[in-house]
């Protein structure tokens, strides 16, 4: 059975080492990969209605496609088969989502203590946290 993996990446240094760490802790060239960037729009996006500029949206989505991209050519470079993936709205429940759909083994995030970047893995706006919502194991790669 192919172990089914998904690594939360952001393009961030805490992401980048999460990928690294992966790549070191978990020597699986035989693992499906799933690299998921989420693309989350700031509430100050939205027009009335909530509307958002078609513009705004796709300069957006390109950029986290572009940081998607660059994690799949990081893995590729070292041996891995990856597929990238894009999703929109809060990223613990886009993450919990693809890890229930997949359904994967392990979760690989990046983190760095005391930041804010911290809060978007650990806690969504509705306050759930990555803990207590995953389906699997997680693999978090602290970067000082």
């Amino acid at each position: 059975m192919t172990r089914k993996v998904l690594i939360a990446y952001d393009g961030t240094r805490e992401g980048r080492e999460g990928l690294f760490q992966f790549m070191e802790v978990v020597p699986l060239q035989d693992a499906e990969i799933h690299l998921l960037a989420v693309v989350r729009i700031p509430t100050g996006m939205f027009l009335a209605e909530g509307y958002v500029p078609e513009p705004v949206l796709d300069q957006e989505k390109q950029r986290v496609q572009d940081i998607v991209d660059e994690g799949v050519k990081l893995l590729t470079g070292r041996g891995f088969r990856a597929a990238a993936h894009l999703a929109y709205g809060e990223p613990i429940e886009e993450i919990v989502k693809m890890a229930r759909a997949l359904p994967a083994q392990l979760i690989v995030i990046g983190h760095k203590r005391q930041t804010s970047f911290a809060s978007r893995w650990w806690k969504s706006s509705v306050g759930k946290s990555l803990i207590e919502l995953s389906p699997c194991s997680i693999l978090v790669a602290v970067c000082d």
